[in-house]
């Protein structure tokens, strides 16, 4: 037979618009047959008169036969990729399950068809058509249930939806997934829905342009022909957030010549998500990506699909599991953070820098590649209204934390961190441990390098350490330090805000700043950590056991913890063992000696002062107070003074260490001067 379309282009849209036209005969050779005559059809719903006659001048006839010989001459010389010969190809559908579905979008393209469906069912306010109405349009003689399980195949590869399901089962109103009927229709939006992200092939970064590991590009150049071979049906990649993930899964799809269709939340109905995702992917010929990311100790199932041939790729933290049918077959890739050979081509990549500047910025900073990108994109910003040519490495400071105060800001607080270690006056063996910690922070990535194979293998660049000692001595000014002399950034986790009384979200919480943490390369202060550093107790009630299973995985984390962790406490000898084991420093702070309470006293006191050094070394001397106790009481001597109108005096100084000491409950060691009437 003489194809009647010959003049039409080969294009997904044409070839939509001849289904539908297929479907329209079929719905209008129904409609004829419920009236006398053709004119009285046409009298009721004259809109169908512009149908009947293009469907006229093509000299078609309304048969299914017709329409089915016709689409199928029309697509022999149709050479690229027509989704709903595809869809009707992977799902193994027939000319008339896709007329059933075309049927039952015809009131996405022409609204007119839904007032029609409502006067032929007698269902006030259903502008769709029912199961019962589609079932009695295209059911043969001879039908044994066909047209039912055609419409729940549909349904079950995620097409369409029942729109009244608390209805009997012949009176549901059908209608598609928007995305899904675009998807039919040709077109190919980047965001189809907002649980949605489509990028087409053509736009993907190829594996050989992708910063990853030899072993790990090597693995995924070999995928496709295991793929093909149906020995693999999956690929899991697992890594850091904005850690190149996204982007190897499309190189991925690249080599198998399609586009990445990324599910980025399966929401409250992951079922009818997940099977929309997979036909959606065989429509836009692209690789579907679910992207999950389950807590500690959690699992992510995914439903059984249609699909059971089709590729997959599945993204998601090194944290928590993957199970399913889908995955059943899957090969893990495991992607760590980018070593400093790689971060420089990243930052090489990411913009225009000098190349000493860059060499310094990949050294500083160990981020995700996707914060690599991200930051570089903000220090040019910040150069350009610096007036520089080329940011450097204060620009990238500045991007850095920015970057760090929109993750983490909403989970910790962000320290000041000034100065040197100039400004703490501690004992010599607290600054020689201080100063290795500085040390090891500074080459944690080169150490793996310089000791043997068994030992390297066993090392991880991150840095653990421990503060203990009383309140006062300065554990947290240290940390402040040493952040700012590694210019890093520092944030405090409040481990008693982090607790939480429901069994598994005190986890959740430290696993999401353990995580944003490393992407982004701050330090963490756990300040006051007894909360969770407490020694495990034996197990008398579920909460002993839950409270046991926190400190595990704190124990646990804090090990694999890819970045520097500083913990405080000042009730050593309560703490688990088994953390103090895994600390790489231990820094013992003790009350400090006369000399070095002489030292902190100068460092508080103004330039100006009028305080009497005969009374400044009896109070370093005899009055036994912490660095804290030093610093409280010289910003009350300094409110006095302000309030006076002067400079400091030894009234002022007297009052406010007798003020520290009755805040302690100790008696006052010097003797009262009687002029000292400042409170």
């Amino acid at each position: 037979m003489e194809s009647r379309f010959d003049d039409l282009p080969r294009t997904p849209g044409h070839h939509f618009r001849l289904h539908y036209f297929a479907t329209v005969a079929h719905v209008l050779r129904e409609v004829v047959s419920l009236f006398p005559s053709e004119d009285a059809a046409l009298q009721e719903f004259p809109f169908l008169k512009g149908y009947r006659d293009e469907i006229a001048r093509r000299k078609a006839i309304t048969t299914p036969a017709f329409w089915a010989e016709a689409i199928s001459q029309w697509e022999r010389t149709a050479d690229g990729h027509l989704p709903l010969r595809a869809l009707r190809d992977g799902a193994e559908l027939d000319h008339r399950t896709l007329s059933l579905l075309i049927c039952i979008g015809l009131t996405e393209e022409d609204g007119r068809f839904g007032l029609l469906f409502e006067a032929l069912q007698s269902t006030p306010g259903v502008h769709r058509p029912t199961m019962g109405l589609l079932n009695a349009w295209w059911r043969e003689p001879s039908d044994a249930g066909e047209v039912r399980a055609a419409l729940r195949r549909l349904r079950d590869l995620g097409l369409t939806r029942v729109v009244n399901p608390d209805a009997p089962r012949v009176e549901w109103a059908l209608e598609p997934l928007g995305p899904l009927w675009d998807a039919l229709r040709g077109e190919t939006p980047h965001s189809p829905a907002n649980w949605l992200r489509f990028t087409p092939s053509e736009t993907l970064v190829a594996l050989d342009a992708v910063v990853v590991p030899e072993h790990v590009a090597q693995t995924v150049a070999k995928l496709p022909a295991l793929l093909e071979r149906g020995e693999v049906n999956a690929l899991v990649v697992r890594g850091p957030h904005r850690g190149g993930r996204r982007v190897l899964c499309g190189a991925l799809a690249k080599l198998l010549g399609r586009g990445l269709l990324e599910v980025t939340d399966l929401g409250a109905e992951p079922d009818q998500r997940f099977r929309a995702a997979g036909t959606l992917a065989t429509l836009l010929q692209a690789l579907p990506a679910v992207v999950v990311d389950p807590g500690p100790g959690e699992t992510v199932t995914l439903p059984a699909w249609a699909w059971p041939d089709a590729s997959l790729a599945v993204v998601m933290g090194p944290q928590g599991g993957i199970a399913g049918p889908p995955v059943e077959r899957s090969l893990t890739l495991a992607l760590p953070m980018p070593d400093p050979i790689e971060r420089v081509r990243h930052w090489t990549k990411a913009g225009n820098f000098a190349e000493a500047d860059r060499d310094a910025i990949a050294a500083r900073f160990r981020m995700t590649s996707g914060n690599i990108h991200r930051a570089a994109r903000l220090a040019h910003s910040y150069a350009a209204l610096a007036g520089h040519e080329r940011p450097g490495l204060a620009e990238v400071q500045q991007a850095s934390r920015a970057l760090n105060r929109q993750a983490l800001d909403t989970l910790a607080l962000r320290l000041d961190a000034s100065g040197d270690w100039s400004q703490l006056a501690i004992s010599p063996e607290t600054q020689r441990e201080l100063c290795d910690l500085e040390r090891r922070c500074r080459h944690r990535e080169e150490l793996a390098g310089l000791v043997g194979p068994s030992l390297g293998a066993q090392l991880r660049p991150g840095v653990r350490a421990l503060l203990q000692g009383p309140s006062g001595t300065g554990k947290t000014l240290a940390a402040r330090l040493l952040a700012s002399v590694l210019h890093a950034d520092l944030y405090r986790v409040d481990l008693a805000s982090v607790v939480n009384k429901y069994i598994g979200e005190t986890e959740k919480n430290l696993g999401r700043i353990f995580s944003l943490a490393e992407e982004l390369d701050v330090m963490l202060l756990l300040d006051e950590g007894d909360a969770l550093l407490a020694r495990r107790t034996a197990v008398h009630t579920a909460n002993d056991r839950y409270a046991n299973l926190e400190t595990n995985y704190l124990l646990q984390r804090i090990e694999s913890f890819e970045g520097i962790v500083l913990l405080t406490t000042n009730a050593h000898e309560h703490i688990d063992r088994a953390f103090q084991r895994r600390m790489d420093v231990v820094v013992e702070f003790r009350v400090p000696d006369a000399a070095e309470r002489w030292a902190i006293w100068q460092l508080h006191l103004p330039s100006d002062h009028g305080v009497e050094l005969p009374l400044l070394r009896e109070l370093a001397r005899r009055c036994q107070m912490t660095g804290g106790q030093i610093r409280n009481a010289v910003l009350h001597a300094a409110m006095l003074a302000l309030e006076a109108g002067g400079p400091m005096r030894n009234e002022h100084v007297e009052a406010s260490v007798q003020r520290e000491y009755r805040k302690s409950g100790a008696v006052y060691p010097l003797r009262r001067a009687p002029a000292a009437q400042v409170v």
